[in-house]
């Protein structure tokens, strides 16, 4: 009997902004994601820990070409630091290191955010991806060993107190690429003499992307199959299920690189664009001269490239 051939998926692209819950990894989400839209390729911009919750921007198709300009954005989190005890992990899942009965007043907690705001050096937590003689550092770690991971140079934007108790403060962070925020828990609790970890983490923000751009796998999963469950999906027919809906909720690839500038083309300069071939750029508010900029055309993003000499170099271009 013939075997029957892989199905390749279908050609979609976009950012699927999603909602993450807790207790879900990023890699199980992209594939939850690339499932439900049945796409040939998925990827996401920045992992998220299963014990946190919210923004996991994934890239779908086209969109995974933009991933990087999505990673380098500023993120926002909303985050809770439990004082008193620091744990191997730096949040809720590893056991206890050290403990204290000191809890920090509100204003001691509060003269501590300017030595944690602008460019800094920081430790990333000993569980965490950073490669350490090739290979990651959590491995190591879950394997019992104690490695000296050098301290790097991070950016945070802001840091407020929303709110304080006696056990815990809640913080939000506007924060560069690399940072740790359970770092940031961790180091706190160092300098205040009383020990901390993460006790709930959000991220609520990674540019451009904000919460006016959520969707959660439920209104996925009600879009996708009209108000049935999944279970109750039937596979063979999928090949003619209407994709429109779940289609919908798609945010644009181009939304991805509102950082460049932005050139619109015609349509036949798009096609010489897509051949790999350099146009010419005209109008009056054409940029003069870009490192980077992405051109479009009817609103569609055609290519990402330079601008020299008023022209429109492109270095990688999308699919019509």
């Amino acid at each position: 009997m013939a075997r029957r051939g892989k199905k390749k998926g279908r050609p979609v692209s976009g950012w699927v902004v999603l909602d993450k819950p807790v207790g879900m990894g990023s890699t199980e989400a992209v594939s939850k994601i690339k499932w439900l839209f049945q796409a040939e390729k998925a990827g996401h911009a920045g992992t998220l820990d299963p014990l946190a919750s919210g923004m996991l921007p994934i890239a779908l198709g086209e969109a995974t070409k933009t991933v990087p300009y999505v990673q380098d954005g500023a993120k926002v989190y909303r985050f809770t630091v439990a004082w008193g005890e620091e744990r191997s992990t730096d949040d809720l899942e590893g056991p206890v290191t050290n403990s204290s009965d000191r809890r920090p007043a509100e204003a001691e907690v509060r003269a501590l955010l300017p030595k944690y705001t602008g460019v800094i050096m920081q430790t990333p937590p000993q569980f965490s991806a950073v490669k350490i003689a090739g290979e990651r550092a959590y491995d190591l770690a879950r394997d019992g060993e104690t490695v000296d991971i050098p301290a790097r140079e991070i950016e945070i934007g802001r840091l407020d107190i929303v709110e304080h108790g006696v056990d815990r403060t809640v913080f939000v962070v506007e924060c560069g690429k690399g940072t740790y925020v359970r770092s940031l828990a961790r180091d706190m609790g160092r300098d205040l003499g009383c020990f901390g970890h993460i006790s709930e983490l959000r991220r609520v923000e990674v540019e451009p992307f904000t919460a006016d751009d959520f969707v959660t796998v439920a209104e996925l999963e009600a879009a996708r199959f009209g108000g049935k469950t999944d279970e109750n999906s039937d596979e063979e027919a999928e090949v003619s299920v209407d994709f429109g809906a779940i289609d919908a909720l798609l945010v644009e690839t181009a939304a991805a690189l509102d950082c460049l500038p932005q050139v619109a083309v015609s349509d036949d300069a798009a096609t010489k664009i897509r051949l790999g071939n350099p146009v010419i750029i005209r109008g009056r508010d054409a940029p003069v001269e870009a490192e980077e900029a992405c051109a479009t055309a009817r609103g569609k993003l055609v290519a990402i490239g330079a601008i020299e000499q008023g022209m429109f170099k492109p270095k990688r271009v999308f699919a019509g």
